[in-house]
């Protein structure tokens, strides 16, 4: 239903439907097989005017809203999730800067972000510290102009691929979550290393690395803001408006499983007559459509509320993507069903869309957390309504009180022991 969409987001989409046929589908199956990162595709984007359009116009972008985005990535991780999130992730890591930079800071980093020149990355997880962000370890201290880093960050997406990080340490470990603050630190700065590379399940054209910070020395200037403590609240703002990225990502999946799963049953014959004839499979790819398809608008509706600046982002962030992707989980899996044996060999795609798919389930905020997040908005949300539903309540009647029997004594005592 792309005519539901405003003509900028359909004209995003249509470009970045003509990258997704002519230079992701091509190469997705050989970049799953030799984990190389699609610098390729990087050059298509930059030729289609797609890198970087979420960044203002004046540090070189085209000021996208968050809608734009997701369809970008929707249409991208059809042919390949790990090019989805290898595209996405750029916005995850240049929205701290667009959130809570300066000027001069936006003007220093941004620009190169927007032209696809330089990669940037996010780093604020750490081997202990995944779900409670606020209890990471990695620490920064002032020493004269300069910021002292020391600590490691973990699953670090796009990290061996990137120029900029921006990296979340505690600047004052006695506050707990308000001491955390975000500091960019640039590739060959001493001290700071990529160190080991995740062999991932999925995805596995993005190089998701750890972060290793041995008395890293950065500029005070690097600090997002030019003031401490900010970063936790900065983190929280940057996800709920990356977070429609990932569900969009899992749209995507869902969508190109369905569409590989209708060729192979169209064209599978058994009992003399193609798979897709049987009624049984007719009703699993109906649940997968629908299912998808209600995904897409919830994504597109948080997306909208959030290029609006409506309030509850973050329980209409979590919404969408806990509900897309957890259809792509399922919707990926009835596709690999559907090709029966083929499915589960690498010879056909669909069971990379399934690998790929699981884990939106994961990063960017577990889906448990997300349920969290939801449950905790609705629960605020539940005080007003007292005075909007003005009935009476019945509960169950207060237990009358009990009479009290007399005591007894003598034999009657003795004999009610028995």
């Amino acid at each position: 239903m792309k005519e539901l969409l405003p003509p900028e987001a359909r004209d995003y989409k249509e470009r970045a439907h003509e990258v997704a046929e002519q230079a992701v589908r091509p190469v997705a199956a050989e970049l799953d097989r030799t984990r190389e990162y699609p610098w390729s595709v990087v050059k298509a984007l930059r030729d289609a005017d797609l890198m970087g359009i979420w960044i203002p116009e004046e540090y070189g972008g085209q000021s996208a809203g968050v809608l734009d985005l997701c369809v970008v990535v929707e249409e991208l991780s059809r042919a390949c999730g790990g090019v989805g999130v290898a595209y996405a992730v750029n916005a995850l890591g240049s929205f701290p800067i667009i959130l809570g930079g300066t000027e001069e800071q936006k003007q220093r980093w941004l620009p190169a972000v927007a032209s696809g020149e330089k990669l940037i990355a996010f780093g604020l997880s750490e081997m202990a510290s995944g779900s409670d962000a606020g209890s990471l370890r990695t620490r920064a201290e002032l020493d004269g102009d300069e910021y002292v880093i020391n600590g490691d960050k973990k699953w670090n997406t796009n990290g061996g691929a990137a120029s900029i990080y921006t990296v979340y340490a505690s600047t004052r470990p006695d506050r707990g979550s308000r001491g955390i603050s975000p500091i960019v630190v640039e590739k060959g700065t001493p001290g700071f290393e990529v160190g080991k590379r995740e062999d991932l399940m999925g995805i596995r054209c993005v190089p998701v690395h750890e972060l290793h910070f041995r008395d890293c020395r950065v500029p005070q200037g690097n600090l997002l803001g030019d003031q401490e403590g900010r970063g936790f609240k900065n983190a929280m703002m940057t996800l709920d408006r990356a977070r429609p990225g990932v569900a969009a990502q899992a749209v995507g999946l869902a969508q190109g499983a369905l569409e590989w799963a209708m060729r192979y049953t169209s064209e599978r014959q058994q009992f003399g007559q193609s798979v897709m004839s049987f009624q049984a499979i007719q009703f699993m790819i109906a649940d997968m459509a629908t299912s998808i398809e209600a995904a897409r608008q919830l994504v597109y509706s948080a997306a909208r509320a959030i290029d609006a600046g409506e309030s509850g982002a973050s329980k209409y962030a979590a919404m969408c993507k806990v509900f897309a992707s957890d259809v792509a989980m399922k919707v990926t899996t009835d596709a690999v069903q559907l090709f029966g044996g083929y499915g589960y060999c690498r010879d056909y795609p669909i069971e990379k869309y399934m690998r790929d798919a699981k884990i939106t389930q994961i990063y960017e905020g577990a889906n448990q957390i997300q349920r969290l997040v939801i449950g905790r908005a609705l629960t605020k949300e539940a005080t007003g309504l007292s005075s909007m539903l003005d009935v009476k309540v019945e509960h169950f009647p207060e237990p009358a009180e009990e009479k009290q029997e007399p005591a007894l004594t003598g034999a009657g005592a003795e004999g009610s022991k028995s």
